[in-house]
């Protein structure tokens, strides 16, 4: 049996690695940042999640080793138990204020908040024998939601999708639904769309949920310490924040780069998932590490605007320079920018061509994208100087106009 497992796994692994999908890692020898070194070589970074470059900043380095001096290493256990210190009550505190919310749980990654959050909600039955629930989602929201809504008992929720961004299509539904009875609707969407750098319209969402009874679920990961102008993510871009019912977002993006996740929302809902979300319940409650260096990337964000408006500057740049050089974007104004070019081979090709020519910059292509709408997806950071930018779009034009790209 064992020996059919691995015969079956390689076939898969070698059929993969001969088609478009299989994903090669490229080893950053050192620490993230606007240029980092790769194969001995400083390459421009155009492939993080580092925004306001706090993930290597001094005094998030100092913070996290501060936790390590006072708190230990790790927790070794779950938050119930013996897990729960008192800087992980303070950093749900903090975090909470920050995004306008009563309440704030961690977890491990915004992955686990998202997958922790719908079971524990519609498969309750809250003491009636009799109802169903209904989730209203966005067409193109993060893997962790869909997983997240798997883990929903088919007898207890029905699941509907809506065109991206379409309030024509979500309203429609939430009519047709009007009359079935549920108990539960939630509209469910990302902040910020990863793949197209997008926000969702939030404003118009929350007037339809408002409408027609619902709650409002969003992703905010792509967004908290980016959007907005004192980053306090799609919300406050669209004028909608203390408006959104549950708030999700990661510690492992522009907040620090390290890891963790939260889920906001009212503080009724987040001590009931205290007691039934699963992966809070059962897993490790995050390291002091972790929590130091996070509590002092808010303590930035909360003192000083300047960082979130370098990082807003550099990416009006980038996108308007990118354009006059003749490339095709998705329009915004997201630090994701995405570079389309068609065809995999030629995102393939271009991103291997780029970081020879000193920018680090991957390709995405079908399944991660629909066919025929391959990219690369640029990401600009505040760590970026004028000069690392420069050098970047110089690359681009170069390789572009070799590949006839441009």
């Amino acid at each position: 049996m064992a020996d059919m497992m691995l015969e079956l796994v390689g076939r898969e692994l070698a059929r993969l690695k001969e088609s478009q999908t299989f994903k090669y890692e490229t080893a950053v020898e050192g620490p993230q940042g606007g240029v980092v070194t790769v194969g001995g070589k400083d390459v421009v970074m155009l492939a993080s999640n580092n925004y306001l470059g706090l993930s290597n900043h001094s005094a998030i380095k100092k913070a996290a080793i501060d936790g390590i001096r006072r708190y230990g290493y790790g927790v070794a256990s779950v938050r119930f138990l013996c897990g729960t210190q008192d800087i992980h009550l303070e950093l749900e505190k903090k975090i909470s204020k920050f995004v306008g919310c009563e309440d704030t749980i961690l977890f491990s990654s915004c992955f686990a908040a998202n997958e922790g959050f719908f079971a524990s909600l519609v498969n309750e039955k809250f003491g009636m024998e009799q109802y169903k629930d209904v989730l209203y989602s966005d067409r193109l929201n993060h893997a962790s939601i869909i997983d997240g809504q798997r883990l929903c008992k088919a007898d207890a929720v029905d699941k509907k999708i809506y065109q991206h961004a379409d309030m024509n299509d979500l309203e429609r539904q939430l009519e047709e639904d009007k009359g079935k009875g549920y108990r539960f609707r939630i509209i469910v969407t990302d902040g910020v769309f990863s793949m197209e750098g997008d926000l969702a319209p939030l404003e118009a969402i929350v007037a339809l949920a408002r409408r027609y009874g619902a709650l409002v679920f969003a992703d905010d990961s792509h967004a908290i310490g980016v959007c907005g102008r004192s980053g306090r993510g799609t919300p406050e871009a669209t004028g909608t924040l203390g408006k959104i019912d549950i708030l999700t977002g990661t510690l492992g993006k522009a907040i620090g780069g390290a890891a963790g996740g939260y889920i906001s929302g009212k503080k009724d809902l987040i001590a009931y998932l205290r007691q039934k979300s699963r992966p809070y319940t059962f897993s490790n409650s995050l390291p002091p590490s972790i929590v130091f260096g996070a509590s002092a990337a808010f303590d930035i964000l909360m003192k000083d605007r300047t960082i979130v408006t370098r990082l807003h500057d550099n990416t009006a740049y980038f996108r308007r320079e990118i354009k006059a050089l003749g490339f095709t974007i998705l329009e915004g104004e997201h630090p994701i920018v995405p570079v389309m070019l068609g065809e995999a081979a030629t995102a393939q090709a271009m991103s291997a061509r780029l970081l020879k020519a000193g920018v680090y910059v991957k390709g995405l292509w079908f399944p991660v994208v629909p066919k025929g709408e391959a990219r690369l997806r640029a990401q600009v950071s505040a760590a970026h100087t004028r000069k690392d930018l420069d050098r970047a779009l110089d690359a681009f034009a170069r390789v572009g106009k070799k590949m006839k790209v441009i």
